[in-house]
C-alpha cells in the first residue's frame, strides 16, 4: 500500500512534515525494530498530530516502505560518493576505514539499518522485502562499479560481479557480528580479507597499455 500524500505533489512544508515522521520512524526502528515501533511511538517522536500521520501515510506498512527508502538514501546513496573510488585498492580501504570509523561511533549499535529491516520483515511483509531487496543490489551495484572500472583497465582479473556480491555479503557478516560483540574487530577482519583477496586478482599494468584501455 502507498503513502495518501504520494497521490499528489506535497508543498515544501508538506515534504519537510513528510520527512521528519519518516525520519523519526527510521530512528526508532533503528534501535527498537519494526515490531517495536507503535505509530504513537511515530507521532510522539516526530511531534505529529495524527490528522498528520495518518494523512501521509495510511497505515504501518505504508510508512515502513518509507522508512527502507529513507534508509536506502541514507546509507547507500551516502556512500556514492566513494564509489567511484573502489577503483583501486586504495579507494577499497579509505571506504573500509569510512565503514569501520562509522560503527565505532555509533558504538558498534544496532548493525546495518538495511539489513536489519530485511531480517525481521523478509518472511512476513513481501513488499517490504522487495524494497529491501533493491536497496542491497543498489548497494552491490555501486561497490560492482569501481571493480567494473579496474577490470576494463586491465588491472582485474577476478569477475566484478562476484567480487561485489561477496564483498557486500561479507559486509553485512561483518556488520551482524560487530553488533553482536560490540566490537569492530570483526568488520576489521573481514573487510581487510576481502580487500586482500582482490588484491590477490588484481595485476599491474602498463601506462602505456592504460592508455591504450581509456581509449
Amino acid at each position: 500500500m502507498t503513502s495518501r500524500a504520494e497521490q499528489k505533489p506535497l508543498t515544501r512544508k508538506g515534504e519537510q512534515t513528510r520527512l521528519r515522521i519518516v525520519a523519526a520512524a527510521a530512528q526508532l526502528m533503528f534501535e527498537h525494530g519494526v515490531a517495536g515501533t507503535t505509530m504513537e511511538d511515530v507521532k510522539a517522536a516526530a511531534g505529529a498530530s495524527s490528522s498528520q500521520l495518518y494523512h501521509y501515510f495510511a497505515d504501518k506498512q505504508a510508512l515502513v516502505l518509507a522508512v527502507i527508502a529513507y534508509q536506502d538514501e541514507t546509507v547507500v546513496g551516502g556512500q556514492e560518493p566513494m564509489f567511484v573510488q573502489l577503483d583501486s585498492i586504495e579507494g577499497l580501504r579509505t571506504w573500509r576505514d569510512f565503514v569501520v570509523q562509522h560503527q565505532r561511533e555509533l558504538e558498534c549499535r544496532g548493525g546495518c539499518p538495511i539489513g536489519s529491516l530485511g531480517s525481521e520483515l523478509a518472511e512476513i511483509d513481501a513488499p517490504a522485502r522487495s524494497a529491501v531487496s533493491t536497496a542491497f543490489l543498489r548497494w552491490e551495484a555501486g561497490i560492482r562499479g569501481g571493480l567494473q572500472a579496474m577490470h576494463d583497465r586491465g588491472e582485474l582479473t577476478a569477475s566484478p560481479d562476484e567480487l561485489a556480491l561477496t564483498i557486500l555479503a561479507a559486509l553485512q557478516g561483518g556488520l551482524l557480528l560487530t553488533q553482536i560483540h560490540r566490537d569492530v574487530h570483526p568488520l576489521e577482519v573481514t573487510l581487510d580479507a576481502m580487500i586482500s583477496h582482490v588484491a590477490t586478482q588484481t595485476i599491474a599494468v602498463s601506462p602505456a597499455r592504460s592508455v591504450r584501455a581509456a581509449g
